[in-house]
């Protein structure tokens, strides 16, 4: 094991030429980071996570329920034992031979049949209350972590001019505010990655769950080789564009439609002029030319640069679906269904079975009410997904 570590600790993959671990261990006069410091995250993510349960249920709830948020579910389906059956131990999703079947079996409509499968589907998915108090979390901690950021930021010199990111490296010593920072932000998306696989399930969970990874990995070796100034700048950019985002879908869940427009149109401004334009001219010129020109070439430096450009990526991808929702808010005059959505349309699949029956008395007249639902915007949103 101990082999193992060290070579992936190469001093020459992951160091400038002439600098070793030793330039970056801690002395009496100056303290710099060190790897053993990333274990408080764990423990932290902890308890950021069962911060985050005290506040969903003690603040967020009764905010939710002060503001008249629905409490209650997608519509429950019609109880039948032979569909449940089928649903928990064969399919939720029963292809047009199966419909067909079941139909006959029942003697009822294939397109109630449809309805009731998207109900018992939707009957799993969250509450608007549940979404509302998620929201109102991670809005609450971005507005938090935003916050100390710039008022960190703002009194160093390296947010006004980048090439101070690295003036003096390797010997910058690590200052509390710093490693405060550091820490907090990497046990936070500890906690997402973590907390990803219980929380509201989106369509992008895939891509939400890479973009977590790279955060993490990029954290932790910026860190680990005191590229940190960068660092600090990489997540204070990040998380601007989702605290409007975490407003825009409280607010769509409040249903005040007007406000959740007009904060997601702010929300589309902000994150396209973060991620496509200050990110790339601002971090990707420093990480990619002005560092080079600083520290010379080492392979880390590419291992850093790569995984900031899977970063640009995601953020090219979500924004052209911010961009279409956008368009469609403008020309359509509300902003439309979120790309993700938890609860399936009522029109999904109706159409694709022709009806075959009379529709059964009971399950035709259960409507549709609750299979329609937003939750709150674009595959961008959580992210953080909701960087």
């Amino acid at each position: 094991m101990a082999g193992i570590l060290a070579w992936f600790w190469n001093e020459r993959f992951w160091l400038p030429h002439n600098v070793t671990w030793a330039d970056l261990q801690s002395t009496e006069e100056a303290a710099f980071p060190q790897a053993e410091d990333l274990y408080l995250a764990f423990p932290l993510a902890f308890c950021i996570f069962m911060i985050r349960l005290l506040f969903e249920r003690f603040i967020a709830k009764p905010c939710a329920l002060g503001l008249k948020v629905q409490a209650n579910g997608p519509q429950k389906a019609q109880p039948n034992a032979i569909l449940e059956k089928v649903f928990t131990a064969i399919t939720k999703h029963p292809d047009e031979k199966r419909l067909e079947g079941l139909s006959k079996q029942l003697d009822w409509d294939v397109r109630s049949i449809q309805r009731w499968f998207r109900q018992r589907r939707n009957q799993e998915k969250p509450s608007t209350l549940r979404k509302f108090c998620e929201s109102m979390w991670r809005f609450t901690f971005y507005l938090y972590i935003f916050t100390y950021g710039v008022r960190f930021l703002k009194k160093t010199p390296w947010l006004w001019n980048t090439r101070q990111c690295w003036s003096g490296y390797p010997y910058q010593p690590l200052m509390p505010d710093l490693h405060y920072y550091y820490i907090v932000e990497l046990s936070f998306y500890w906690s997402l990655m973590f907390s990803q696989f219980v929380d509201v399930k989106r369509k992008d969970f895939g891509i939400m769950f890479t973009h977590h990874i790279v955060t993490v990995t990029l954290i932790t070796f910026s860190y680990v080789t005191n590229l940190t100034r960068v660092g600090t700048l990489i997540l204070c950019l990040h998380d601007a564009a989702d605290i409007v985002l975490e407003a825009a879908k409280m607010a769509n869940y409040c249903k005040c439609q007007k406000l959740s427009d007009l904060l997601f149109l702010t929300f589309a401004v902000v994150f396209i002029v973060s991620r496509l334009g200050i990110y790339p001219l601002w971090i990707l010129n420093t990480t990619l030319f002005e560092l080079y020109e600083a520290l010379g070439n080492f392979p880390a430096l590419w291992v850093f640069n790569v995984l900031l450009m899977v970063l640009q990526i995601l953020h090219c991808f979500w924004s052209y679906l911010i961009i279409k929702a956008a368009y469609k808010a403008i020309s359509k005059g509300k902003v439309a269904k979120d790309a993700r959505s938890d609860v399936e349309s009522s029109s999904d699949e109706e159409e694709t079975v022709p009806r075959s029956k009379a529709p059964h008395s009971t399950v035709a007249t259960n409507g549709t009410s609750g299979a329609n639902g937003t939750n709150g915007y674009l595959t961008g949103a959580t992210s953080s997904e909701e960087h």
